[in-house]
């Protein structure tokens, strides 16, 4: 009903025929507003500091479909931030967007969305100073963050749990609760170099670069299971300015299972990334995380993650991921990292609910990792905590 009152009323200010306009359209609005308040501690040179947050992704949408016949629809989604502190100022469309059809033969779209990937870590998670209270929580030390990046932007290389533009993105029916995702990125940047650009090389670092994400998922859910395998590959995404390119690759894995009141789950993540000719990167990492609905409106979430040292001969870093060697030869570790955070959840509705965590960074000798929305450490081996309140609204 206050759908069509919605539609009745756009009618009416376009002096469009508002009755018929109210029964043709398909039209729906949705969205999801988030706002974080955290006190965090961001060790020894820097100063403790509050910072606002909007973890989760504050947006509004839009999204119809229509029917063709023969069981084929055709739809569009458009999801723009809709961030309440007035800081993000993203344009239109810049979150899961996308136009497609889909029919007996799954679904086929083109747009920016969350990768294969990124859903195989079954659940968003929240990436906010209060951390990754949840059973799947997937912070920088397994899936390497969250939020919007691009073949294009390099400087993202880390983070696989990506939302990617301009994919190829097609979805398998659903058999029985598994489902295949695959998308694939185009080479779009190749041209722009092409034209000899001074300021095109500097933001690509490569004449005729075609930064490309190929990313592939099959998952399982039905009654308490649900379970995720990801691969994905990052073609030329080396370090701006390099004289050629390099490739980066991951494979991941994600599981929960629901135990009554009791959620518990779990996330695994292998990566490796090409720094130089014959050099390279690798590092697993993995969490582990509960949730515990208690009677009424009440909940209890906990959360642990843990980055193993970095591996390999590089003797470079890849953005939070330390280099494993100081020199040729000499790796001598201390490059991990461990993760923890806690929280309490209370639900006014299913729409509404707030929530307060503290969470806490723990860097071994060499490492650099920081808690949510903080700056890196200045020194390797600093420790990092946060504590603060965080509220959600759907509509």
């Amino acid at each position: 009903m206050q759908k069509k009152l919605m539609a009745i009323a756009v009618a009416g200010a376009l002096g469009a025929p508002a009755v018929a306009l109210a029964q043709a359209s398909t039209v729906q609005i949705y969205g999801n507003l988030t706002y974080e308040y955290a006190i965090v501690d961001q060790g020894a040179g820097r100063p403790t500091t509050d910072v606002a947050a909007t973890p989760g992704g504050s947006a509004i949408g839009f999204r119809g479909e229509e029917k063709l016949g023969g069981g084929l629809s055709a739809w569009f989604q458009c999801e723009s931030s809709a961030d309440v502190r007035g800081l993000d100022g993203d344009g239109f469309c810049t979150r899961n967007s996308a136009v497609g059809f889909k029919g007996a033969f799954g679904n086929l779209h083109f747009g920016v969305w969350d990768t294969p990937f990124k859903r195989a870590a079954l659940g968003p998670g929240s990436v906010g100073a209060i951390g990754e209270t949840g059973a799947l929580g997937t912070s920088f030390v397994a899936w390497g963050g969250s939020g919007f990046s691009n073949a294009i932007n390099k400087s993202n290389r880390n983070r696989w749990k990506r939302r990617e533009r301009a994919q190829t993105y097609y979805e398998s029916p659903n058999f029985g609760g598994f489902q295949v995702l695959a998308a694939f990125t185009p080479g779009n940047r190749a041209a722009a170099i092409d034209a000899g650009s001074a300021a095109a090389d500097a933001v690509d670092g490569a004449t005729n670069n075609k930064p490309r994400v190929w990313s592939l998922a099959g998952s399982y859910a039905a009654g308490p299971l649900a379970v995720g395998l990801g691969y994905e590959r990052h073609d030329e995404f080396g370090a701006t300015g390099a004289a050629s390119d390099f490739d980066d690759r991951a494979w991941g894995f994600s599981a929960s299972y629901r135990f009554g009141p009791v959620k518990v789950g779990g996330t695994y993540l292998d990566a490796k990334y090409e720094t130089g000719i014959g050099s390279e990167l690798k590092r697993k990492s993995w969490t582990l995380g509960v949730e515990w609905d208690l009677p009424g409106p009440h909940s209890l979430m906990a959360f642990y993650g843990q980055a193993d040292d970095t591996k390999g001969n590089s003797l470079v870093g890849v953005v939070d991921n330390p280099a494993p060697c100081t020199a040729v030869g000499v790796c001598p570790g201390g490059t991990g990292a461990k993760d923890f955070s806690i929280g309490y959840g209370y639900a006014f509705s299913k729409r509404t609910q707030i929530r307060v965590g503290w969470h806490r960074t723990d860097n071994e000798s060499r490492a650099f990792y920081k808690n949510g929305s903080a700056a890196a450490p200045l020194f390797g081996g600093e420790d990092q905590d946060g504590y603060g309140f965080w509220i959600s609204h759907r509509f």
